[in-house]
C-alpha cells in the first residue's frame, strides 16, 4: 500500500482568460473549473491513474467538504481525511491566458490542524502502516503545524521501516532530510536553502545530499532534472513541449516514479517513466491530467547521462 499524506489540502480553481493576464486591465474570464489540490491529493491521483493501491490521509475542512469529496469522487481518489470542524480547505486560484507561457498561481494558506486531528493522523499510521509500504509526505505546511509535528509523524514512519517520500520545502523539508527519509525531490532554489544559501555548485549538493538520502532528484524545470542514487549522480532531459499549465507536474514525477519503484522497476526507467508522465502533465490545462499513452511516447526523447568520470547516456 502506498499512503499519501497531504498536510494541508487545496481546492484548485482554474479560470482561463481571454488573451495575455495583465495588470490595470479587466481580464475575463471564458471558463473555470475546479479540481484537486495539495500536493499529496495530486500524487493520490496519478499512483489512482497507473492502477497502483494507495489512500490519501489528511485533513479537510468540515465548511466545503462537499465540494472537496466530490472532486475526489471525480478523480476516484481513495481517502481517509480527518474533519476539522468549522474550517474550510484552503482554495488556490490558476489562472491561464492564451499566451502559452504557463500558469500564474494564487494560493491560500489553509486551516489551522487541531492537536485531536494531528493525533488521529498520527495513530491511524501506527495502526495500520507496515514495512512493505511506502509514504509519501508531500506540500505545504498549515498555518501552526510545526516541525515537531512533521518530525512526530517522520518518527512513526521510521518506526514501521517503511520507504519514506517528502515532497517538502523549507524547514520541513530540512527536518526529513536530518532525518534521513528514503527520497527528497526539491527544485534548485530549495536545495540551496538547506545549506543555508552557501554559494555552492548544484551537483555538490546533489552529492551532499545523497550522502544522508537514498533517492534525491532535484528538479530544473524545462532543464530536467539532476539525480542520484548510490553516489552515482545523473541528469534527466525532458521532451520540448508545448506547455499550458505546469501545476502539478512534480506531482506526477513523484508518483509516477514511487508507482515504478513499488512495481520494483530499476532507478533508471523509474526516472524515465516518471519525466515521461510530468512532461505529458505541463501540455494539459487542469493541475491533474496527464496522458500515460502519450508519456510512452515521450521515452525516445528523453535522455539519461550518468555524470562524472563515467559520463555515459543510460540506453
Amino acid at each position: 500500500m502506498i499512503y499519501t499524506i497531504t498536510l494541508n489540502p487545496a481546492i484548485d480553481r482554474l479560470m482561463r482568460i481571454t488573451g495575455r493576464l495583465t495588470k490595470k486591465k479587466t481580464n475575463r474570464v471564458t471558463e473555470s473549473e475546479f479540481d484537486l489540490g495539495g500536493k499529496g491529493l495530486h500524487v493520490s491521483h496519478a499512483l489512482t491513474k497507473f492502477g497502483v493501491e494507495n489512500l490519501a490521509l489528511g485533513f479537510i475542512g468540515s465548511e466545503n467538504r462537499k465540494l472537496m469529496e466530490a472532486i475526489l469522487a471525480e478523480k476516484k481518489v481513495r481517502h481517509h481525511l480527518f474533519v476539522e470542524e468549522r474550517a474550510s480547505t484552503r482554495e488556490c486560484m490558476i489562472f491561464i491566458d492564451e499566451a502559452d507561457e504557463g500558469s500564474l498561481m494564487i494560493t491560500g494558506c489553509g486551516f489551522r490542524v487541531s492537536e485531536g486531528n494531528h493525533q488521529r493522523l498520527i495513530r491511524f499510521l501506527d495502526r495500520h502502516v507496515t514495512s512493505r509500504d511506502y509514504a509519501v509526505i508531500a506540500g505545504s505546511m498549515p498555518p501552526g503545524y510545526t516541525c515537531a509535528k512533521l518530525e512526530e509523524i517522520l518518527s512513526i514512519l521510521k518506526k514501521k521501516s517503511c520507504f519514506i517520500a517528502c515532497d517538502l520545502s523549507g524547514s520541513a523539508l530540512a527536518a526529513a532530510v536530518e532525518m534521513k527519509v528514503d527520497f527528497i525531490k526539491p527544485n534548485q532554489h530549495e536545495a540551496g536553502e538547506l545549506f543555508y544559501g552557501k554559494e555552492m555548485p548544484l551537483l555538490e549538493m546533489l552529492s551532499r545530499l545523497g550522502e544522508k538520502i537514498g533517492y534525491v532528484v532535484i528538479s530544473l524545470g524545462k532543464d530536467g532534472c539532476y539525480a542520484t542514487r548510490g553516489g552515482r549522480m545523473y541528469h534527466v532531459s525532458v521532451p520540448a513541449v508545448r506547455e499550458q499549465n505546469d501545476t502539478g507536474a512534480g506531482d506526477v514525477f513523484v508518483g509516477a516514479f514511487i508507482s515504478q519503484l513499488a512495481k520494483k522497476a530499476d532507478f533508471h526507467d523509474s526516472l524515465r517513466y516518471a519525466a515521461a508522465c510530468s512532461a505529458s502533465k505541463v501540455t494539459k490545462h487542469n493541475c491533474t491530467d496527464f496522458d500515460i499513452q502519450e508519456a510512452e511516447s515521450f521515452f525516445s526523447q528523453i535522455t539519461i547521462t550518468e555524470l562524472g568520470e563515467a559520463h555515459h547516456v543510460i540506453p
